[in-house]
This record gives C-alpha cells, sequence and structure tokens, in this order.
C-alpha cells in the first residue's frame, strides 16, 4: 500500500509538472501570435552604415523572432517634428515607441507622459517612467580594445581621432581608446579634432584635413556618425577603426576593426517584457558581458600579433574583474585622477568627464 501511494505520488507531481510547462510553453507561444507595431524615430537614415542603420537592423534581426513590424521614420529633426511622428507611429497602431538621438529626449518624455498605454525606449537618453527606459552601452570598453590595436598598428606613433563634440560620452570614449593606445605603446599621441556635428560630412573632412596637415597620421579613429573619415582614409591609404557598425566591406584596404552596437541583444528582451508586462522603466548601461556591445572581426591588414593581446584584454573585460576606468589613471596635464586601487564611478563616466587621460592632444582645450 506505502509503495502504490509513492508511485502514484510520483506520477501526480510528473502529471503536473508536466502541465506547467506545456501551460508555460502555450503562454509564451501566445505572446507572439499577434503581430506587435514598433515604431522608430532616428535622426539619421536606416541605411547609413553607421549609427541609424545599427539600431534598424538590430530591431530587424529580432522581428520574426517576436513577430513585430517595424514602422520607422527617417532623418527626424530635433524638435517638435519628433512628437509629431511618434504621435503618427502611435495612430498607426505601434505599442513601443524607440527614438535614437539624446535630443529627441524632451518629446520622449512628453509623449510617454500623455500615452501611459504605450511604451517607450531612448536611445542615450536619461529619463525613466513606468513606460519610459533609457539605455546605452559600455562602448568604451570596445574603444578600450580598438585603442589597442592602433598603439600596436601605428608606425608614426601618431594617431588621429576625429570627435563630434567634447561631450561625456564621446570624451569617455576618446579617453578609453588612449587608455588602450598607451597600455601597449607609451610612446605613441591620440590628436583629437572635433567636428561640431554628428554627421556632417563636410564638417567631418574639414577634421580630418586638419589632423593630416599637422600630424603624421598613420591611424585614423572616430566617434562621429559620419563614413567621411574612414572613406578618406581610403583615399590617402591610412588605417582606419570605424563606430557603429562593421564597414570593412566598404574600405576593404585600409580598415581596420570597429567598436560596434548588436542591438538585437537589447531590444529583443526588452520587447519580450514589454509583452509580458514585465517592462522596468530604469536606466540600462550594459557592457560586453550582456552582447550588446562587441568588435567588428578583424581585417586582413590588421598585424597578426594583435589578435592575441586584444583577446587576453577582452577575456578581463568579460570576467567583471577589470574594466577599463581603473587606477592609477593621470590627466594630460599631469593630475592623478583615480588613484591606484580604485575605480571611477557609473555617475562620474556618464556625466563628469570634462578632462583627458595623459597621451591625449587636442586644440580646444
Amino acid at each position: 500500500m506505502k509503495k502504490f501511494v509513492v508511485t502514484a505520488a510520483v506520477i501526480l507531481l510528473i502529471i503536473i509538472v508536466g502541465i506547467f510547462f506545456i501551460t508555460a510553453k502555450e503562454k509564451t507561444a501566445d505572446i507572439t501570435d499577434k503581430q506587435t507595431k514598433v515604431g522608430l524615430i532616428l535622426n539619421g537614415r536606416s541605411k547609413d552604415n553607421n549609427w541609424g542603420q545599427s539600431h534598424f537592423e538590430g530591431l530587424g534581426k529580432c522581428a520574426e523572432e517576436l513577430n513585430l513590424r517595424i514602422l520607422y521614420r527617417e532623418n527626424v529633426p530635433e524638435d517638435s517634428r519628433c512628437r509629431d511622428n511618434i504621435q503618427e507611429l502611435i495612430n498607426e497602431g505601434c505599442e513601443i515607441i524607440i527614438c535614437n538621438s539624446f535630443g529627441f529626449g524632451d518629446w520622449v518624455v512628453q509623449m510617454a507622459e500623455e500615452y501611459p498605454d504605450v511604451y517607450f525606449f531612448h536611445a542615450s537618453g536619461v529619463g525613466e517612467g513606468d513606460n519610459l527606459a533609457s539605455y546605452f552601452g559600455r562602448i568604451y570598453q570596445m574603444r578600450y580594445l580598438s585603442g589597442i590595436v592602433a598603439g600596436m598598428q601605428t608606425e608614426s606613433n601618431e594617431i588621429g581621432y576625429v570627435a563630434a563634440f567634447p561631450i561625456s560620452e564621446v570624451n569617455r570614449g576618446i579617453n578609453a581608446f588612449t587608455l588602450g593606445v598607451k597600455k601597449v605603446n607609451p610612446d605613441a599621441t591620440v590628436y583629437v579634432e572635433w567636428t561640431g556635428s554628428w554627421t556632417d560630412d563636410v564638417m567631418c573632412g574639414e577634421a580630418v584635413d586638419k589632423l593630416l596637415a599637422k600630424h603624421d597620421i598613420d591611424v585614423l579613429a572616430m566617434h562621429a556618425d559620419s563614413n567621411k573619415p574612414l572613406e578618406m582614409a581610403e583615399e590617402k591609404g591610412i588605417w582606419s577603426i570605424g563606430y557603429n557598425i562593421d564597414n570593412s566591406a566598404q574600405y576593404p584596404n585600409t580598415y581596420l576593426t570597429a567598436p560596434v552596437w548588436e542591438w538585437q541583444n537589447f531590444y529583443e528582451p526588452q520587447i519580450l517584457a514589454c509583452l509580458q508586462d514585465k517592462f522596468h522603466g530604469k536606466h540600462y548601461w550594459e557592457g560586453v558581458e550582456t552582447g550588446l556591445v562587441s568588435l567588428a572581426p578583424f581585417t586582413q591588414n590588421v598585424k597578426p600579433e594583435i589578435a592575441e593581446v586584444v583577446e587576453a584584454e577582452k577575456e578581463k573585460l568579460e570576467s567583471g574583474l577589470f574594466d577599463v576606468f581603473y587606477g592609477p589613471i593621470t590627466d594630460n596635464k599631469g593630475k592623478l585622477r583615480v588613484a591606484e586601487g580604485e575605480s571611477m564611478s557609473d555617475d562620474s563616466m556618464l556625466n563628469e568627464f570634462d578632462w583627458y587621460v595623459e597621451g591625449v592632444m587636442s586644440d580646444e582645450e
């Protein structure tokens, strides 16, 4: 009798567990049975081989898995027309709105308050709320690795860096890149020229011209959303390091690698959370461990010995036991900014980077 009771209990437990998993599977399937419309607001183009395309392609990789229909608006100005475009997408049935520029912030917050039943995601933003999340990635980690590439690739020890604006985001990237350079090549210097624009090809081209006129640049890096620096590097036979997406096919003779975005690794779990009513409105800042940021595959132009050094540093970043801004770090005026055994806080990295590490040279400091 006792054996019969135990056997019956085991069978009952198996049945209950089986029902649970079948029910859970059905619920998950039900979530994606209905197509969900997602609206994407871009400050550039969806096929720009740059920042805009990184978001567009990232969402595209999620679309089939989650049964999404992606509606988008391109070249949206960072003024009230952003609000108008968001309104159009909501009117067309979008339940999730994604905006890809910091300059859209005021309108994203306003529309999130006006439409509490719509989920909003703001790339490079800072807002958060019941239906609003902002997010970015620790791309500086990949800039550090690309700096190692530049430091080992250069022969002149003069590396150029085309940068949009002297804000914390860009300064963080310049500093991380330079720390990578200096780790493998203490004699190298990183020279920065500012464009005053994210996307203007003319301004980016002028910045490259200034760098080449004043220095013996043989490696050129960038933090802008124009590919003009890569185009000019190809024309002039200068090694280049890109940004946002892998453009190696467009510049086969001079391209080395690039810090790139893998937005599908953020969008897929976040959109699924929306569909499951598990959304969390906060600021996300994710690193290499999540797969959001990565380094584009090395081209044949990269010196063979570089790969092993970069891989070792990447493994350290992935372990979580090391990050780029661990001390000691001295600025380019000789002041100790981060003591040995200390690290910069997220708040300082995000909001207080108004200085440059040793090895950075800029005429506008």
